[in-house]
């Protein structure tokens, strides 16, 4: 199964999911959080960015469910996702811990972050919370 290639700039990602923790990059000097990993904000391209760990909260803006998984990715959930942090940023992940039926993956559902080990790499993903249908408890 292929696992991200960390690079220097998503490097403390991986390092901080390694350990548990979902960490995206905070800009100093807009005060806004922003996903893809750079060394510039996004929003105002300063330079005075640093690593903080988010709440892991978001929730379900949409999906699409890989009814043939590409060889390799069978144990992977089938249910690919973008996903809002409470901070703001989006993310590309897999939801969890639910069927992946479309009657119970709701847009706007909230969610909170999981993470599983893939081969050598830990890899943040979300799982519904609260008490849903189709949920295993």
């Amino acid at each position: 199964m292929s696992t991200p290639a960390p690079t220097p700039d998503t490097a403390p990602y991986w390092a901080a999911a390694a350990e548990g923790r979902l960490e995206i990059q905070h800009c100093n000097a807009c005060g806004r959080h922003y996903f893809y990993p750079r060394p510039f904000c996004r929003h105002c391209f300063s330079p005075d960015v640093a690593w903080v760990e988010v709440t892991g909260n978001a929730r379900l803006l949409s999906y699409v469910i890989a009814r043939k998984p590409l060889r390799g990715f069978e144990p992977v959930s089938p249910v690919i996702a973008v996903v809002e942090l409470d901070e703001g940023p989006r993310l590309m992940t897999n939801i969890v811990d639910i069927d992946p039926d479309p009657d119970l993956l709701v847009l706007d559902m909230p969610l909170r972050v999981r993470f599983h080990q893939r081969d050598d790499m830990t890899l943040p993903v979300f799982a519904p919370t609260g008490d849903r249908p189709g949920v295993p408890t």
